[in-house]
């Protein structure tokens, strides 16, 4: 059969990320993007920007992003699919409503979304869509044509997205030395969240109570199985693992999912366990969270616990990933246009939703977001 190489409705592509600082004197504007409207002293920014200053100011979001860039217009390219790809950021440049501005300014009136964020939940999700409609809302005020943005499903069980996971973890595990490498644990972190904002991740069917973490969790602990088990399929070795989490940030009082990666390496430790290797599932590229709270914070706290640790590859511009956003787009454009087609997805929850449902990972306050079944215009009011 031919390969389908039909993008149609869609005229253009827009990865959507986070955004960074890219030198000293930008780390505390943006941490002012980033925490607008929490009412947060600039001098305790200054504090919190410690990190960025540790790597001269530079965050490396921006720079896997411009990698990713690259790899997916190479893919593109190759496999005959003309589309242009565009980058927006939601904190820092090219900031998303510059982005959108300039699509519709050359033209492009439908548009897929991707989001540097596999898994469902507020910030990882429904913020991004919040942002989509504060920026369809500026192009409105502008006079500017108003696009139809459509955000791409959640990718944490493509198989383009795993298999670099599972190569990352055999690689760690192959670098340990070999006394310690068959008994070695796997912690599989990611970001904490609070436990009232998991719980509520997901439609309203995924989400859960008294902290047991809704469709954040389950997706997460889906992804760990699955790379758990193709590890021991491929080394013929059992390696114990847990979900585990990182980069918590927030009131101390407020509950958070636990336990923290550096608590966990000290639970390892003391139990006798003889090497970890740290694989941080949650995250598409080796950003700031990964390169501090692992590469700098963690790996330290095993060095003083004398533990062995390896720390595995993010996905980043990996081929693999680029080829699984072109099967995404595809996809998704293949049932706009009313085909059935296949939706590649491993593991025991199958592929996401296309359309997020009304409730699904609802806002801390009632704001509008575009691309889900509760979106109305950019002039529509908040959902209740």
């Amino acid at each position: 059969m031919p390969e389908q190489r039909d993008p149609s409705p869609y005229d253009a592509l827009l990865l959507l990320s986070f955004g960074g600082p890219e030198g000293p004197d930008d780390v505390v504007p943006f941490l002012e993007n980033v925490t607008r409207g929490r009412g947060i002293p600039r001098e305790r920014l200054k504090e919190v920007g410690q990190h960025y200053f540790l790597f001269g100011g530079v965050s490396p979001i921006n720079a896997q992003n411009r990698e990713l860039l690259e790899a997916l217009r190479s893919d593109f390219a190759a496999h005959g699919l003309d589309l242009p790809v565009y980058w927006g950021n939601r904190n820092w440049a090219p900031y998303l409503t510059d982005t959108l501005r300039t699509m519709v300014q050359d033209g492009h009136r439908r548009i897929a979304v991707l989001a540097t964020s596999a898994y469902a939940s507020y910030s990882g999700c429904r913020q991004y869509r919040e942002n989509l409609a504060d920026a369809l809302a500026d192009l409105r005020a502008e006079g500017l044509p108003v696009p139809q943005v459509d955000k791409l499903r959640h990718y944490f069980n493509h198989p383009g997205f795993l298999r670099p996971m599972i190569d990352g973890v055999l690689a760690s595990l192959a670098g340990l030395p070999q006394d310690v490498r068959d008994g070695a644990h796997l912690a599989f972190t990611t970001h904490s969240i609070p436990t009232a904002a998991a719980d509520t991740s997901g439609t309203p069917g995924d989400h859960t109570r008294d902290g047991e973490g809704g469709a954040y969790v389950a997706q997460h602990l889906d992804v760990a199985r699955m790379i758990a088990d193709a590890v021991r399929a491929e080394t013929g070795v059992e390696h114990p693992w847990r979900l585990v989490y990182q980069s918590r940030s927030g009131a101390p009082h407020i509950p958070w999912l636990e336990p923290d990666i550096c608590d966990h390496l000290e639970e390892q430790h003391a139990a006798g366990v003889p090497a970890v290797v740290m694989a941080p599932i949650g995250f598409v590229s080796d950003h700031m969270e990964v390169k501090y709270d692992l590469d700098t914070e963690a790996t330290a706290k095993a060095a003083e616990l004398g533990l062995p640790v390896a720390r595995s590859a993010t996905v980043g511009a990996d081929p693999r990933f680029a080829a699984a956003v072109r099967d995404l787009l595809l996809e998704r454009a293949a049932t706009e246009r009313g085909d059935t087609p296949e939706r590649c997805a491993l593991g025991a929850l199958g592929a996401s939703h296309d359309l997020c449902p009304v409730g699904c990972c609802p806002a801390r306050a009632a704001r509008p977001a575009a691309a889900g079944a509760d979106w109305r215009g950019p002039v529509a009011e908040a959902p209740a």
